[in-house]
């Protein structure tokens, strides 16, 4: 891919800290010569997982505070902190979650969540030879549900709009690809 900067950055401040995020704003020059304003979230790395055993998916259903409704999704979240092993954090967030221990972790690979605005990678595994511990919930999960369900449910489910969390969505398409990959490497 070409790498060339279509927008340079001139000054950068930050407005806005918590513990979850930052937010910046950045004076910009693009390259046609004007110049603006180009405000950024940053985030730190958080980690999805698909917990798939048996032709089964475990979806986590939370009420979700931007969108004031519940939604169904696969395990997902940070830590509020650099991450330096992105298994250590998935299996974190798979514990927290679901109570779910994972005998296999296979990185299926990373999405930007939304690289319009925001500056956060979301690192993508399977998570597979499942046996059941005791959850660890933090204070913003306190209302999780947990569902199984079979797989061509979970498929139709997103079809259908009952799941429209794009999390959800691109992880499962990196895992089909990944299945779709597996089986071109083992007809050769």
């Amino acid at each position: 891919m070409n790498q060339t900067h279509s927008i340079a950055r001139l000054e950068s401040r930050e407005i806005y800290r918590n513990q979850w995020l930052r937010l910046r704003e950045d004076r910009i020059l693009r390259s046609n010569g004007k110049e603006g304003i180009y405000s950024v979230v940053d985030k730190d790395d958080c980690a999805a997982i698909i917990p798939l055993q048996d032709g089964t998916v475990w979806l986590v259903e939370q009420f979700r505070y931007t969108i004031q409704e519940r939604a169904l999704e696969i395990p997902q979240g940070g830590w509020e902190r650099e991450i330096h092993d992105p298994e250590e954090l998935a299996r974190g967030e798979l514990k927290e979650e679901t109570g779910l221990h994972a005998a296999e972790m296979t990185y299926l690979g990373f999405l930007w969540i939304a690289y319009g605005f925001a500056q956060q990678k979301q690192h993508v595994f399977l998570a597979t030879g499942l046996t059941m511990q005791e959850r660890d919930p933090d204070e913003e999960e306190h209302d999780m549900i947990i569902h199984t369900v079979p797989v061509a449910e979970f498929e139709q489910m997103m079809v259908d709009g009952r799941i429209r969390d794009a999390s959800t969505v691109g992880a499962w398409g990196l895992y089909l690809m990944s299945q779709r990959s597996v089986v071109r490497k083992g007809s050769r």
